[in-house]
């Protein structure tokens, strides 16, 4: 992928994530979601991990955000009342975000590898699909179906406390 698509796919996902934050609006805090998950699945597609890039959409843009936004939509949560911005907590919160950029920055800088470029990975024999199910079935199946259940429970859980009661 050339370098120009690479930065356009990490802004679009770096705006779309910032938005899910900014967004008073449930819904499109969510749909911006969505959008950040495509961008990432992009990003994913870009370093040849296809498998990855086609899960992100598949489980998480698709049906992770159904599933939330079925949520949002059955709980009839208002949008938030506009209220006066803190700005000593805006400050400090950017005061944090660019000590951690500044930190971030010199330790790339005063470490070796990282400013090699890593060399081409081989292809393998087998299949990702293959290797995944396989580790997925066989070591985490527990925890895989623990997780199914949990998310079942949930969905339960706000459908019986969002149930109104007849007047």
């Amino acid at each position: 992928m050339s370098p120009f698509l690479f930065w356009i796919f990490a802004v679009l996902t770096v705006i779309f994530g910032a938005a899910v934050v900014l967004n008073r609006n449930p819904v499109a805090s969510a749909l911006s979601l969505v959008v950040s998950f495509l961008g990432l699945s992009a990003l994913f597609m870009s370093l040849d991990a296809f498998f990855v890039g086609i899960i992100q959409v598949l489980v998480y843009a698709g049906a992770v955000m159904v599933l939330f936004l079925f949520i949002i939509m059955l709980l009839d949560i208002r949008v938030e009342e506009r209220r006066r911005i803190n700005w000593l907590a805006g400050a400090g919160g950017i005061g944090v975000a660019v000590t951690l950029l500044v930190q971030i920055c010199m330790v790339i800088g005063h470490f070796q590898p990282a400013r090699q470029s890593f060399a081409p990975l081989t292809r393998s024999t087998t299949d990702d699909v293959r290797n995944i199910g396989q580790l997925l079935f066989n070591n985490y199946n527990l925890p895989f179906q623990i997780v199914g259940v949990l998310v079942l429970v949930a969905t339960i859980g706000v459908v019986i406390l969002s149930r109104r009661e007849p007047r």
